[in-house]
């Protein structure tokens, strides 16, 4: 036992000359050499053959290892003989022989001296020497580098900004991470898939200038280092602005004794506070009339109609930025007609106009304009109004719309036309429609059912056919010219 004790003795005894000799040589002690006479009667192992020096076998190698990964450095050597070996890491003793000097747990030697690091943290970055402690000196360096998954954060934490109508705006936010990530902002809407939305900017901030209520919505931090999955935050900018209105219809038809709903849409941020007028009066609930509102909208209910409730009303919004109005028309009048005939005619000299009018009083009288539309390549002329006056049938209605449908003959052929309406109630005559646009056929040229089928189907607007007459003029000429080669 004391033959044991005494080897173990001397054991350590060599491990501390050692770590003595090593220190005082790299000035580990607050940079001067350790003078101990105990190091000055040390006198490390000499060696008669160079070529049985220790070496290091391992070569030194940088590392890269995500958060929480399990490193492993390795330090084999050849020839070590009774000289021992130590991990340090700057100045800091990490293992000396198979001593773990570090109280790390994560620390710990493995075969041929590797050293072994669990769970890495971001200081657990930089330098590892693995170092022979002979005369020599001699050290293997590892370089270990933490890679960091990005994270971001909001700025201000809350993640909600608020700014008025026509300032600058900047939002912000704060990504960490190694590498670097890169940041970038998109803003997030319901008709746009995330992976396609554009960036609005690279970098921590945004800057949103002249900012209208529209902008207001969600914005989108993303960050992304290439470690692991990009990251990414929300941010709420409200626009606060004066109120903005707009009416599902300015024109409401209404019949006494029927039920008319006036509905205003509001928009805006600074709590919005609603007010209906008829003319210059501030209106009240009564028996006959309810303001209700659903979200943004606002709905005025009047039952049981009555001559007076006909005429103009607006609706006014208020709120600390500023008032917004918009005017509602309720009349007996019928509203404009609609028209619904085929584009083209089904002959060359007759025509067959369909429209349907809303009245709920019945119709007294209908009056139908229409003339020719002159035209070449260059050029277009309107003709003369020629005025049709018909007495609508006295049928009984069960809805307010009246579907009607009038013959005009004596039209030229191979021509372009145009045709207004306008009908008159109890109340008076209604605004004159939207001019609608249709065509006769040539002489030489008769469409078949199926053509004129399908030129039916053809889906031009209203808006478009006065721009397209010239165009569909010099189809129907191709046309002829074709059958004409038949």
């Amino acid at each position: 036992m004391k033959r044991i004790k005494k080897q173990q003795i001397g054991y350590f005894l060599h491990i501390f000359f050692s770590l003595t000799i090593l220190f005082s040589r790299q000035h580990f002690v607050s940079g001067k050499s350790i003078d101990n006479s105990l190091t000055q009667n040390y006198q490390p192992l000499e060696y008669e053959n160079p070529s049985s020096l220790p070496k290091f076998i391992s070569r030194g190698q940088s590392y890269r290892a995500v958060i929480d990964d399990t490193i492993v450095l390795p330090c084999a050597t050849q020839d070590l003989g009774s000289n021992i070996l130590l991990w340090r890491r700057g100045s800091s003793v990490v293992t000396a022989s198979n001593l773990m000097i570090t109280r790390d747990p994560r620390f710990r030697l493995l075969d041929e001296y590797s050293l072994q690091i669990k769970g890495v943290r971001p200081q657990d970055a930089g330098d590892y020497i693995c170092q022979i402690g002979d005369a020599e000196n001699r050290d293997l360096v590892h370089t270990v580098e933490i890679l960091v998954p990005p994270t971001v954060r909001a700025h201000p934490e809350t993640g909600h900004v608020t700014a008025r109508k026509g300032s600058s705006v900047t939002l912000e936010c704060k990504a960490s991470g190694n590498p670097v990530p890169n940041v970038h902002w998109i803003r997030v809407t319901k008709r746009e898939h995330l992976s396609d939305a554009p960036r609005l900017s690279e970098g921590p901030t945004l800057t949103l200038e002249h900012v209208e209520r529209k902008s207001s919505g969600i914005y989108r931090c993303v960050a992304d280092n290439g470690v692991r999955d990009p990251v990414s935050i929300d941010m709420q900018l409200t626009v606060l602005s004066p109120p903005e209105l707009e009416t599902e219809r300015a024109w409401v038809h209404a019949g006494e004794g029927h039920e008319a709903q006036l509905v205003c849409i509001v928009h805006g941020e600074a709590n919005p506070e609603l007010m209906w007028y008829q003319d210059s009066f501030l209106l009240d609930p009564t028996d006959r009339r309810t303001m209700d509102s659903r979200g943004d909208r606002h709905i005025l209910t009047i039952r049981n109609i009555q001559q007076s409730d006909f005429g103009n009303y607006s609706c006014v919004a208020d709120n600390a930025l500023g008032r917004a109005k918009k005017y509602i028309e309720v009349s007996g009048r019928p509203g404009p007609a609609q028209f619904h005939s085929p584009l083209y005619s089904r002959s060359r000299d007759v025509y067959n106009l369909t429209w349907s009018i809303e009245s709920i009083p019945k119709l007294e009288e209908i009056r139908i304009l229409y003339r020719k539309l002159m035209m070449n390549e260059t050029y277009q002329q309107p003709g003369r109004w020629h005025e049709l006056v018909l007495t609508p049938p006295h049928t009984r209605q069960e809805t307010p719309h009246h579907f009607m449908t009038y013959t005009i003959r004596g039209l030229e052929n191979n021509s372009v036309y145009e045709a207004i309406v306008q009908a008159k109630n109890q109340y008076g005559w209604n605004e004159v429609s939207d001019i609608y646009q249709f065509y006769t056929q040539s002489n030489n040229l008769m469409m078949t059912e199926e053509e004129v089928e399908m030129a039916v189907q053809s889906e031009f607007s209203v808006g478009n056919r006065l721009q397209l007459s010239t165009s569909i003029c010099l189809l129907l000429t191709f046309l002829i010219a074709i059958r004409g080669i038949d």
